[in-house]
């Protein structure tokens, strides 16, 4: 492939075996994945002030900030990648390179979570920039496709729990699930903002038999996880991490809460974050990060990046510190890969044929 088009993700080695590994990606946010080059030529472009222009230095800024500790200084950086995405031109631009990343890392399949309300500044609004992202999204898989790659693509149209329009952007998802949405999310500040207060949204969606994800058990807890599953009908986690509060098990030995049963008995999927919750912390290191002990008793994990600029990461790269540090190995690697192809907003047929044409013959060609 061209590496102009398509470089090697940040932090992995370009001959590691990992990286050629099929993936799926459920938790990866647009505005959480620009290129350091685009974010300065579209930041010249809309005469937005950086804190350098030198593009790796800028990634060092964006990794360095998202590890500081510092909640402020944390949400500062998505004030600078959200402020270049203020275009058509700009989000589709943004959404094309993000389709080509993740054919680098070696998805296959991936969701683009974002949301239309934070790009209206310079006029759009919110159907204008979904069409624009998904002209992005469909000219990166054409790409992929130029280049002997194959990858499909969704949105996953995210309403702000901080704000009131959840109704809205549940309506905008729908308008667009014939033509590239395939799911709804709320993000933001988790604590002080239960999913429950946008719960007209969710059961419009709930009756409309469009599928929910829903950021929760990452910066609050239980209660978090347990309105998002009983109350709001979501069909997978975002982050789901503390859920181990619920639970009292050493060694693989214990007992689960109610809700920790509930979440591993009905199989909801977990889309874990290890990077990105040792950076916000929601673990203290990879080794330490529930995923494993939650693979281990079983609940349904799956492996994602987040937000690949700010934790300077990727699938493989997520993937490469669970084996080095957490002791996973490739049957390991590939469970949360089935686990997460399953659990895709992706039709049933297209995920099983996926299973056989591309998981399987790619996980037998690998050797760690």
């Amino acid at each position: 492939m061209d590496t102009r088009l398509f470089p090697t993700p940040a932090g992995v080695d370009p001959h590691d075996p990992i990286l050629s590994l099929p993936k799926v990606s459920l938790h990866d946010h647009l505005d959480g994945g620009l290129r350091p080059a685009t974010i300065v030529e579209l930041a010249a472009e809309a005469g937005h002030e950086l804190p350098t222009t030198d593009p790796e230095a800028l990634r060092a800024w964006f990794r360095d900030s998202a590890e500081s500790g510092d909640l402020v200084r944390y949400l500062e950086t998505f004030e600078h990648t959200v402020a270049v995405m203020q275009t058509a031109v700009a989000l589709t631009r943004v959404a094309r390179e993000w389709v080509c990343d993740q054919v680098a890392d070696g998805v296959f399949l991936a969701e683009a979570r974002w949301a239309p309300e934070q790009h209206l500044r310079e006029g759009l609004d919110m159907d204008e920039a979904v069409a624009a992202v998904q002209r992005g999204l469909e000219e990166g898989v054409a790409l992929a496709a130029d280049n002997g790659r194959v990858i499909r693509v969704g949105q996953l149209i995210t309403a702000m729990r901080h704000q009131d329009n959840s109704l809205a952007v549940a309506e905008l998802a729908l308008h667009w699930r014939e033509h590239g949405a395939v799911g709804f999310d709320i993000a933001g500040p988790e604590e002080g903002f239960p999913p429950s207060a946008h719960l007209t949204a969710f059961d419009l969606l709930h009756r409309e038999c469009f599928p929910v994800t829903i950021h929760a058990g990452e910066a609050d807890g239980r209660e978090s996880i347990l309105e998002a599953v009983q109350v709001c009908h979501a069909q997978r986690l975002g982050h789901g991490a503390r859920i181990v509060e619920d639970m009292d098990v050493v060694d693989g030995e214990g007992t689960l809460g109610n809700l920790a049963a509930w979440v591993l008995d009905q199989q909801v999927p977990l889309e874990l974050c290890p990077s990105s919750n040792v950076q916000t912390g929601a673990a203290r290191s990879i080794a330490e990060h529930p995923i494993t002990g939650l693979k281990d008793l079983g609940f349904h994990v799956t492996v994602n990046p987040d937000n690949r600029l700010m934790s300077a990461t990727s699938i493989s790269r997520e993937m490469r510190l669970l084996v080095d540090e957490a002791g996973w190995d490739l049957g390991d690697l590939e469970l949360a890969t089935v686990n997460a192809l399953s659990s895709s907003f992706t039709p049933y047929d297209v995920r099983d044929r996926f299973i056989d044409e591309i998981l399987i013959p790619g996980f037998d060609r690998v050797e760690l």
